[in-house]
């Protein structure tokens, strides 16, 4: 088991993204129902790995959460890339690269450019998806 937890976006969500959007790993801000905006990495593609026949967009968000959030509003704004979706050997190297995924995005989330992004409007609006 991968132990990393993360939060699906439902299929219609996912078939609304734009088809520009490449597959890949991803950073940028999550919102769990009206709570705090934290730091989140999100992957969008298949998965190889795991095999995944379709498509899906998967959020960690960097924070201890007390209670899982199903059946919350999970508002995102991706602001940076990372890498291309890969299949790697095994489970262990996987979660390697996901913590290395982790470590890139809380220091670039860090960089004045992308601290903006934190208190964008967004956040505020009434612009939901449930997970």
């Amino acid at each position: 088991m991968c132990y990393i937890v993360a939060a699906n976006y439902p299929d219609d969500v996912i078939s609304k993204l734009p088809e520009s959007i490449p597959n890949g790993v991803y950073y940028g801000w999550a919102q769990v129902d009206d709570g705090p905006i934290h730091k989140m990495v999100m992957s969008i593609g298949w998965n190889p790995f795991f095999k995944n026949e379709k498509r899906t967009m998967e959020t960690h968000v960097l924070h201890a959460f007390t209670e899982d959030f199903y059946e919350s509003t999970l508002k995102t704004v991706i602001v940076g890339y990372i890498r291309d979706m890969q299949n790697y050997p095994s489970l262990d190297d996987l979660v390697r690269a996901i913590h290395n995924d982790i470590e890139t995005s809380k220091r670039e989330l860090d960089k004045s450019e992308y601290l903006q992004y934190k208190n964008h409007s967004f956040f505020d609006s009434k612009a939901v998806s449930k997970v």
